[in-house]
C-alpha cells in the first residue's frame, strides 16, 4: 500500500457573475446561508469548511525541531532579529462551504507554502488549521493519511501523472490506494473522465496527450474520490495562454456542476478576478488584503495591491451595485428614486 496525498471537494449553492451574466446556482450568498442553516440544525457555532488561525511556517535553527512550540511574538522576533525565514507569517482566514477562495501574490510571497500547510504536506511551525472545526495539527499520522485519501484533493502545477499508466489507470489510482475494487474504481474513473471531456482517451498514455489534456487528467484524478476540499496550486500556469483561458472556463463550468470548496493558488491577478469569490493577496509571507474581486479593485489596501489592479478593465468586472451608496433616510421631498431588488437579484429603479 502506498501513502498518497491525494484527496478533496464539497460545496453548496453558489452563484457567480462573470461579465455581467449570472451563472446558475443561486446568488453569491447561498453557500453561506446554507452553511449557517446547517450549523443551526446541529446546534453548533458557525463552522467553516476550512480555517487557519495565526498560521506560521518559519525556517531556521530555533524552529527545526518538530516538537518545538513558539508564540507568535517569539516567531516575530526570530524572523526580525535572528535571521530566520518567515515563509508564512501570522496568516488567518476562513473558507466557506462552496467558495472559491483564491490566494495570490508574487513568486516567493508564501502562497504555495500556505496551501501545503493547510494539508500538512508541510508542517506548520505554529497556529491552527481547522477542517470542519477539527484542528488538523492534532491529527495522528494515520488519521491524516485517511483524511487526505478521502476528503482532500490537490492539483499541482506539475501534472504529476504516472507515465506507465493509462488515463483510466491514472484517474483510478487514488481509489486503488484506498483498496477499492477494480470494477468500482474504473467505473468511477470513467465518470470523471467524461466530466472533464476526455471520453475516448481512456487508454492513452500521458506522453500521447497535450498539456491541456494532461491537466484534465490531473483534475479528474483529484475528483475521483469525491473529496470535500480541493486544493489547486497554480494548475494552469504551465499552459499556453489560449489553452489556459479555455481551462479556466472549463474549471468554472465544473464548479457550476460540482459546487466544491476550493482553495486556488495563482500569481495571475486576472485569473484570480475571473475565478474567485474572494481573494487573499500575500506579500512576504503575510496577507495584505482579503476581499471580493470588486472590493480589491475599488478599495486596495495599499500601493502593493493597487499595483495589481492598475490595468484591470473595470467595465468587465464591476456591476452597478459595486459603485452605489445607499440612499440616506429622510431625504428631502424631491423626485426620489425608489429602489427595490428583484427576485433575480437585479435592481429596479422607479421615479416618484
Amino acid at each position: 500500500m502506498i501513502d498518497s496525498p491525494y484527496g478533496g471537494i464539497e460545496s453548496f449553492g453558489r452563484g457567480l457573475i462573470r461579465g455581467g451574466t449570472p451563472i446558475a446556482g443561486g446568488c453569491g450568498r447561498n453557500h453561506k446561508q446554507i452553511c449557517k442553516a446547517h450549523n443551526a440544525l446541529r446546534g453548533a457555532q458557525p463552522v467553516f469548511k476550512i480555517s487557519c488561525r495565526h498560521l506560521w511556517k518559519v525556517y531556521g535553527a530555533q524552529t527545526a525541531k518538530g516538537n518545538s512550540r513558539h508564540t507568535s511574538a517569539q516567531l516575530e522576533q526570530l524572523v526580525r532579529h535572528q535571521g530566520h525565514i518567515g515563509a508564512v507569517q501570522d496568516v488567518s482566514f476562513d473558507v466557506d462551504c462552496g467558495e472559491i477562495f483564491v490566494i495570490m501574490g508574487l513568486s516567493g510571497s508564501g502562497k504555495s507554502t500556505v496551501v501545503r500547510c493547510l494539508s500538512r504536506l508541510i508542517e506548520p511551525t505554529a497556529g491552527e488549521v481547522l477542517f470542519d472545526g477539527q484542528d488538523l495539527l492534532r491529527f495522528s499520522n494515520q488519521a491524516l493519511i485517511k483524511l487526505r485519501r478521502h476528503k482532500m484533493g490537490m492539483v499541482f502545477q506539475g501534472f504529476g501523472l504516472l507515465p506507465h499508466l493509462s488515463v483510466l489507470q491514472n484517474v483510478a489510482f487514488p481509489l486503488r490506494v484506498q483498496g477499492v475494487a477494480r470494477r468500482t474504481r474504473e467505473a468511477r474513473a470513467q465518470e470523471v473522465i467524461a466530466l472533464v471531456g476526455l471520453e475516448g482517451r481512456e487508454e492513452a498514455f500521458p506522453r500521447q496527450l497535450s498539456g491541456g489534456q494532461q491537466q484534465r487528467v490531473g483534475i479528474a484524478r483529484s475528483l475521483a474520490i469525491e473529496p470535500d476540499l480541493w486544493f489547486l496550486d497554480e494548475p494552469f500556469s504551465a499552459l499556453d495562454p489560449l489553452i489556459r483561458s479555455q481551462m479556466q472556463d472549463e474549471f468554472l463550468h465544473l464548479q457550476q456542476k460540482l459546487r466544491k470548496t476550493i482553495v486556488f493558488i495563482t500569481h495571475d491577478f486576472l485569473e484570480a478576478l475571473k475565478l474567485a469569490d474572494r481573494i487573499a493577496i500575500m506579500k512576504e509571507g503575510r496577507i495584505v488584503q482579503i476581499g471580493t474581486p470588486a472590493e480589491i479593485v475599488l478599495q486596495p489596501a495599499d500601493g502593493y495591491v493597487a499595483e495589481f489592479t492598475r490595468d484591470v478593465p473595470r467595465t468587465s468586472l464591476l456591476q452597478a451595485g459595486d459603485c452605489m451608496d445607499p440612499l440616506p433616510r429622510n431625504t428631502p421631498a424631491e423626485p426620489a428614486a425608489t429602489l427595490a431588488t428583484s427576485a433575480a437579484g437585479g435592481l429596479r429603479v422607479s421615479m416618484q
